[in-house]
């Protein structure tokens, strides 16, 4: 697995690099006007990247059968941190949603969560994996439990972090060899009762009507997919130059955080935008690789959930900022501004290089017969 672990690491350095890179030049115009300071984000990212190195180390060091000893203990503090944002007084709301705390320092649960909800559904999978067929102990019960979780997060309201966790958590829930009859009604149930939530957003269904229309809402819900669009034209295959980007000064609200593949296709092109591409592409198939070639089913599945939070994620955002599906706030993995993110992603990158450790040859040829 050592030349596995070696890509691995090498495509999470060329993001991050990437990733300062393109965040010194998205946000300085923005943190000059507002802090006086061209690189204050700059700043609160590298303090972010060094815990999240920290992290990561330890991470992957750790034994992962540590991670199942305690995955209910880490669903209950997950939960509770959940819930605490949710509570008028002690969660921090920030245009109309309530998605962080200050205990100290500034946190954002939701993204603690990610790596709880995957350890808790590998947990109870793994732990009643001959049962996989059967309805509850397969589908039910770690449907509920990672439910849990990802409730309160629509709560928030943050779709698009709910949308990733669900997934993912289907994802597990094949992976593990659920009844495909029980796979699907229970996930076309679950997307019927979101679709049905999200009609009832007025905010939500407003962000829907100018997707499909989205000329019609140019200055309002539309305007930074417009905008966004805007930037990868005028970036072309080449780009207009790192620094050279004119969304980010003038059209491009926060053009550092959730839009930021934007700039990214505007300054570096066509070229830039691809290379992000392949190295989540990179990253994806070595999770892969590492998931089926763990020691067993809690690291297999633990593997599998890690991955598809981190690509998935990606996927979504890039999805977003191309116009491809309404716009939601999710932060690009290792690039976008965000201290949480950064510290839990680089998290999830260290638990991957610890199932590495502890992979066995030959790798699994079947995600749904392994363990069975």
């Amino acid at each position: 697995m050592l030349r596995t672990k070696t890509v691995l690491i090498l495509s999470v350095v060329a993001l991050l690099a990437l990733g300062f890179v393109m965040l010194s030049s998205a946000s300085s115009t923005q943190a000059l006007a507002a802090y006086n300071d061209a690189h204050y984000f700059l700043k609160r990212q590298a303090v972010a990247l060094i815990i999240g190195i920290i992290c990561a180390l330890i991470a992957s060091r750790i034994n992962p059968e540590v991670w199942k000893r305690v995955a209910l203990v880490g669903g209950v503090i997950s939960f509770i941190l959940l819930i605490a944002v949710l509570t008028p007084g002690v969660g921090i709301a920030v245009k109309g949603s309530r998605r962080w705390l200050h205990l100290g320092i500034r946190m954002q649960p939701s993204e603690v969560a990610k790596i709880a909800t995957v350890v808790l559904g590998a947990w109870w999978l793994s732990r009643n994996q001959r049962r996989a067929s059967e309805y509850w102990p397969g589908v039910g019960v770690p449907l509920i439990l990672m439910g849990m979780l990802i409730f309160p997060i629509f709560v928030e309201p943050d779709f698009g972090t709910t949308i990733l966790l669900g997934a993912v958590a289907f994802v597990m829930l094949w992976a593990n060899g659920a009844r495909f009859s029980h796979w699907f009604l229970t996930g076309a149930a679950s997307v019927s009762g979101m679709v049905v939530m999200i009609m009832q957003n007025p905010v939500r269904m407003r962000r829907i009507i100018a997707f499909r229309n989205p000329e019609m809402y140019a200055d309002t819900e539309a305007y930074q997919l417009l905008n966004a669009l805007y930037a990868f034209i005028a970036g072309g295959w080449r780009g207009v130059g790192l620094g050279e980007s004119l969304q980010k000064r003038y059209y491009l609200p926060e053009a550092h955080t959730d839009f930021i593949f934007a700039i990214i296709g505007e300054e570096l092109g066509m070229i830039g935008t691809l290379s992000v591409l392949t190295l989540f592409g990179v990253i994806f198939f070595c999770g892969l690789r590492i998931a089926l070639r763990a020691a067993d089913s809690f690291n297999r599945l633990l593997a599998l959930g890690l991955t598809c939070v981190i690509t998935l994620q990606a996927a979504i955002n890039i999805a977003v900022v191309t116009g491809a599906v309404p716009t939601k706030g999710i932060a690009l993995p290792f690039i976008s501004f965000g201290g949480t993110s950064m510290v839990v992603t680089l998290t999830m990158i260290g638990l991957l290089l610890a199932i590495a450790n502890q992979a066995t040859e030959p790798p699994v040829q079947n995600f749904r017969k392994s363990g069975r």
